[in-house]
């Protein structure tokens, strides 16, 4: 972050300027002047910040990362159920809210390695945050008779590709659209559900 109360307003302006230009325009069309319009600053004060767009997108990655996670352990209770539907809601309203960026990471990840590296190592947090949670289920005596490391890559590609699907792509054919609360409560038990009913005794 920049040094002075005044670089820190500068560089909040192009991140809130670039969600506003990316969300109307898409990140693969948008311009580094239309950001530094949207901010209210010269073209060339941007690049006193950011190299490229692609590293203010890792920026606003990041902001994603943190909400997520801050979302997550402010729903933390006691009942398991509860702290996962927590941490389902807290993904997805951060993807809701950061769209127009994971539609922009989705984007470059087919075409820059290091993009698609970027959210590899994204995903690597969310799995080692799942991870945790299986541990203490798995002191408890829950047992998934699979894999934990499968389990919680498993997890966490159910919440990308639902999200995905329903905010991104515009639903699935002949199925009718959740609002919120119905799709974190399908997630949430889907989740609990893989965690917490062991097979072998069904």
């Amino acid at each position: 972050m920049p040094a002075t109360a005044k670089g820190q307003r500068t560089e909040e302006a192009m991140l809130d300027a670039a969600r506003q230009v990316f969300a109307q325009k898409g990140f693969l069309n948008a311009k580094i002047s239309d950001i530094a319009k949207a901010a209210g600053r010269s073209p060339g004060s941007f690049y006193n910040y950011y190299e490229n767009k692609e590293q203010l997108l890792e920026a606003l990655l990041d902001q994603f990362s943190t909400d997520v996670v801050e979302g997550a352990l402010e729903a933390k209770t006691g009942d398991p159920f509860d702290g996962i539907r927590g941490a389902v809601r807290a993904y997805w309203v951060n993807y809701k809210k950061y769209l127009p960026e994971i539609i922009g990471v989705f984007q470059l990840s087919m075409t820059d390695e290091s993009f698609a590296a970027r959210w590899r190592a994204n995903r690597a947090a969310g799995i080692r945050a799942i991870l945790v949670g299986l541990a203490s289920a798995d002191r408890s005596g829950s047992q998934t008779g699979v894999d934990p490391d499968l389990l919680a890559s498993a997890l966490v590609s159910m919440l990308e590709g639902f999200c995905w699907t329903w905010l991104a792509m515009g639903g699935e054919s002949g199925v009718e659209r959740p609002d919120d609360e119905a799709a974190i409560d399908t997630l949430a038990t889907v989740w609990y559900r893989a965690v917490y009913d062991d097979p072998a005794q069904g």
